[in-house]
């Protein structure tokens, strides 16, 4: 069992997670239909937030009671946090320069753009994965252990983080055709045909890995919700903008996450992993999980750790990359291309029905 999903709390938990899946949809497709949306959504919104983040990091410094008892300072206030929104937020921004030919948006040698920003990101995350795992072994030796982030998340970092680790590096190799990007005939998407089924299935294990690992508090969300919205857009109505709508949704819920982090902590909407065994048992929740300090608090509350799904879906990421870029090498091979200079997939139902909005 994945996540600690029962008891009186249950449908609330489940009307939570439609509520995030239908809102980043929505949010998404404001963002990606017109200009004047992307320009709201992308540009205007985060540069408030901007000047919200500043102000509240700069005030609780100072001392000032309504800045310390933020709940952006409190619970969202570490690194990873704020360069995954804003990376997630540039490279939508790029995406739109594409799509809609601004400035060097319309320059071949821009066509690259989606691969690097996309691979900044999982950088991001490989970087956070290690640190986890160091600070597990750290804690408990080659078996894992825990560890307080910075975020005020205890984590249970081990060998299934370096895993990742891997399987986040491979995914990297993993994107192909890199010049191949394209807008739609609308003016609405950006494609990338290359990117079919086989990658996204990749990176989805792997990120929902990631998140269930480094951010068990918010997965339910973050590591589910957030995952299946872009990939369910793709399946249904926008073929060839699977990355497009990963940026966007990525995006829009780091920003949400940032400004209401209690939405995913406190009870009715907060899930839990099945890492903390005996927390729902003994009535605690997200949010208390912030305040244990010691290893000891945690077992005194009747919380030990069981990170057995963590290692499985670990397994289960390395084997789906590993899979991934052997098709991928078996098809460059075969068409004499360099992947990532050329387009291999081409001749594919995915990539032909992304083609065709082209």
């Amino acid at each position: 069992m994945l996540f600690q999903l029962y008891g009186d709390q249950a449908m609330m938990q489940l009307l939570g997670w439609v509520l995030v899946f239908c809102g980043l949809i929505l949010m998404n497709e404001i963002g990606r239909r017109t200009k004047i949306g992307g320009i709201c959504v992308f540009v205007i919104i985060p540069l408030i937030l901007t000047v919200y983040f500043v102000v509240a990091t700069l005030g609780a410094k100072a001392g000032a009671a309504w800045a310390v008892n933020n709940q952006t300072v409190l619970y969202m206030n570490g690194w990873f946090h704020y360069a995954k929104l804003y990376a997630a937020d540039i490279g939508c921004v790029g995406f739109m320069m594409i799509k809609y030919g601004w400035g060097i948006g319309k320059k071949d040698w821009f066509k690259p753009w989606p691969f690097v920003i996309v691979a900044i990101n999982i950088l991001i995350a490989v970087g956070s994965d290690m640190e986890s795992a160091i600070n597990g072994f750290n804690a408990g030796g080659m078996a894992g252990g825990w560890w307080f982030s910075s975020e005020n998340v205890w984590l249970y970092g081990g060998w299934w983080n370096v895993l990742n680790a891997i399987a986040g590096v491979l995914n990297i190799f993993c994107m192909t055709g890199w010049w191949g990007i394209y807008s739609s005939k609308k003016k609405d998407d950006m494609l990338w045909p290359d990117m079919t089924i086989w990658f996204i299935i990749a990176y989805d294990v792997w990120n929902f890995e990631y998140t269930y690992s480094n951010l068990p508090t918010h997965t339910w969300y973050c590591g589910v919700a957030l995952l299946l919205a872009p990939t369910f857009a793709n399946a249904l109505w926008n073929k060839g903008g699977w990355i497009q709508n990963r940026a966007n949704t990525l995006a829009i819920w780091c920003m949400f996450a940032q400004v209401f982090p209690l939405f995913q902590l406190k009870e009715p909407f907060a899930v839990l992993p099945s890492l903390y065994k005996g927390a729902v048992e003994h009535g605690i929740t997200a949010l208390d999980m912030t305040k244990f300090k010691t290893v000891e608090e945690l077992t005194n509350a009747g919380i030990t750790a069981d990170p057995t799904a963590q290692g499985v879906v670990a397994i289960a990421a390395l084997a789906a990359n590993v899979i991934c870029l052997a098709v991928i090498i078996k098809r460059s091979v075969e068409q004499k291309k360099n992947p990532y200079k050329n387009e291999i997939f081409a001749g594919t139902r995915d990539f032909e029905q992304a083609m065709a909005r082209r």
